[in-house]
Parts: structure tokens; sequence; C-alpha cells
């Protein structure tokens, strides 16, 4: 298998080197491995969909919110 290093995927996918760190940590990149302190990425690999809240609705939850669920 081949692979290609977090700029090379960056630039491909058009994302920042960083958020492909962020990605790669959290397991969302298939086949993705650390080797020492840098990632290898499959060559294959495709763009992980955006799972961010885009909608600007987030989910708080409060204390006063857990206190009313009774």
């Amino acid at each position: 298998m081949e692979y290609i290093s977090i700029s090379q995927a960056a630039e491909k996918w058009g994302i920042t080197p960083r958020r492909i760190q962020v990605l790669c940590k959290q397991d969302r990149i298939p086949g993705a491995a650390r080797i020492g302190y840098v990632w290898a990425i499959p060559k294959d690999a495709e763009k992980p969909s955006d799972a961010r809240v885009k909608s600007g609705k987030y989910i708080k939850n409060t204390m006063e919110d857990a206190g009313n669920a009774d």
C-alpha cells in the first residue's frame, strides 16, 4: 500500500494540514497510521465528510436543564 504525507493530503483535499492531523487523531481517515511523529495516509483514502455543526444550533447541556428533567 502506498502512503502520502499530511501536506500532500492537504493539497489533494484542499484543507489545512492541521485539520488533517485532527482527522487522523479522531480516526476519521481509514487506514491512517502514526509512524513515530508522522502520520501516513493511504494514497487512495477519500476525504472524510465534514461532521462539524454548520447550522449554528448547538445543544447545551446545562445544570438548569438537568434539573428540569423530572
